[in-house]
């Protein structure tokens, strides 16, 4: 994942650390689990998202393995130097 070229482009967080809860959403007329909601909290750290007329996407890595990950945390901290986002999919 080469994100190097866009480090000014990524967002950082103003505090540390931020812990949310949220749930994903069945979107009928997609017929997918493809919406996250995101909570209030995350537009008070991230501001800028609560620009409409700027675009922003998203990276999404998953690594299988602590090893694999933990080399991609190295080569993010050096390269990038924004802390990932990390996210766990939790059944209720």
């Amino acid at each position: 994942m080469n994100l190097s070229k866009q480090n000014q482009k990524i967002l950082k967080p103003t505090e540390d650390p931020l812990e949310i809860e949220g749930r994903m959403s069945y979107a009928e007329s997609q017929r997918a689990w493809g919406t996250i909601r995101l909570k209030s909290e995350i537009f008070n750290e991230f501001k800028q998202l609560k620009n409409r007329r700027d675009k922003f996407g998203y990276k999404l890595m998953f690594c299988r393995e602590f090893e694999q990950l933990e080399k991609e945390i190295r080569k993010i901290k050096k390269e990038i130097g924004v802390p990932p986002l990390l996210v766990w999919f939790v059944r209720e």
